[in-house]
């Protein structure tokens, strides 16, 4: 990549056109005077050493020179540099479910909308560790790896849709074991995992693969989603009070299953909390994750742009360098030399 530091500079360019119509009127001016004085090829044998060739190229050396210091003081930058950045952090593996009842709205906004706005919240206060994001319904998949690059984790989490995952469900099994692969391999820092879903239609292997993350060090915090009472789905049809319904024709209503957040938290040995339209649950998450023991992390970062101004100043001072040995006469000594005379 290649960009200017400091863009706004490049408008001393400007001056190039003007400084070549100032030149040429001033070489038609003297051409003009001489003509005053004579003809000029009597006066031409007159003035012997008078080099007609050497003030053109004096003024486009200045004139390169000119373009040249226009760019230095942009600041050109090409690329960037990739640092490897040790930092004490742990490691989140966010599960986020995205099924179609995360629309129900008995959490303002909306369930899922709610919960995107608690992980916004939850990178923000985040510093030195890695978080990674994997979505869930019917499948799951890993949606961003284990990053530290908080910028691409929002943008990730505010592009979140049901309509991601075409299998409906909730796989939370099948997200809690894709997690446990998406750690930093050999990394010794606390790794934990954050379930975040309302566990409607949850299928049977969510406690056993809690209890198996918990087996290789990995502990398994649970967000409950909704309220107990439940709420109505809305459908596609973009009228806000149009919903959801059965074969039978009744309005299915969602309700928060914390009976079974309840026990893959305690499988998983972390905590569990319901997400309301308060900050309690993301404040209850956040202490836990301080609590977790902080290691040395390491992670590759891009830098700051790699400054190259340095090349094109060189080329600046090597070009008025040459340019005050060159001389509005004629050499007398090398004037005199004729190669290809007889």
């Amino acid at each position: 990549m290649f960009r200017f530091a400091h863009p706004e500079f490049l408008w001393l360019l400007m001056a190039v056109p003007v400084l070549i119509l100032v030149y040429i009127y001033s070489v038609s001016k003297r051409k003009k005077q001489l003509k005053e004085y004579g003809d000029p090829k009597m006066l031409s044998a007159l003035m012997p050493y008078a080099s007609t060739s050497k003030p053109r190229v004096k003024f486009l050396l200045q004139l390169i020179a000119l373009m040249l210091l226009a760019f230095t003081i942009a600041g050109p930058q090409f690329g960037s540099k990739l640092e490897t950045v040790k930092k004490q952090g742990v490691e989140v593996m966010i599960c986020l479910d995205i099924s179609n009842s995360m629309l129900s709205r008995d959490i303002a906004p909306n369930r899922l909308e709610k919960s995107k706005q608690m992980l916004s919240r939850l990178v923000d206060q985040m510093k030195n560790d890695k978080v990674g994001l994997i979505v869930f319904a019917g499948d799951a998949f890993t949606q961003l790896p284990i990053t530290s690059d908080y910028i691409s984790a929002k943008m990730f989490m505010s592009s979140i849709h049901p309509n991601m995952i075409s299998s409906q469900g909730t796989a939370i099994g099948e997200a809690i074991n894709l997690a446990a692969r998406s750690f930093t391999p050999n990394e010794s820092s606390d790794k934990a995992i954050v379930v975040i879903t309302d566990g409607e239609n949850h299928e049977g292997n969510a406690v056993q693969a809690a209890t198996s993350a918990y087996e290789k060090g990995i502990k398994v915090d649970v967000i409950g989603i909704g309220s107990l009472q439940g709420a109505p789905i809305p459908d596609d049809s973009g009228n806000p009070n149009s919903f959801r319904k059965d074969k039978q024709g009744n309005v299915v209503v969602t309700k928060l299953n914390e009976e079974m957040a309840k026990e893959i938290a305690s499988a998983g040995h972390g905590i569990y909390a319901r997400a309301d339209n308060t900050n309690s649950a993301l404040k209850a998450l956040m202490d836990d994750i301080n609590n977790m023991n902080k290691t040395e992390l390491e992670s590759k970062v891009y830098s700051d742009y790699d400054e190259k101004f340095q090349i094109v100043a060189w080329f600046v001072l090597i070009l008025l360098f040459v340019n005050i040995f060159i001389l509005d006469r004629k050499n007398r000594v090398l004037s005199k030399i004729k190669l290809f005379e007889k």
